[in-house]
């Protein structure tokens, strides 16, 4: 599941985002949401949240295991 839609992610939500810098390298790293930081619906890159340990970018995965 993409990560563009807002109502998908909830705090507690297992993610792979990509930070600002690994834009280009597309390196994913794992996480769990504490904060949605997009304010609209929908994004066409990705949701931007802040992870639990500090990190933020756009999710691009939402994890279902």
């Amino acid at each position: 599941m993409t990560g563009t839609k807002r109502e998908d992610i909830k705090q507690g939500t297992k993610v792979r985002v990509v930070q600002k810098q690994d834009q280009r390298s597309g390196k994913l790293t794992e996480g769990v949401v504490s904060k949605i930081l997009t304010n609209s619906a929908t994004h066409p890159h990705g949701i931007k949240v802040m992870l639990e340990n500090g990190i933020v970018g756009r999710v691009k995965e939402i994890v279902t295991e």
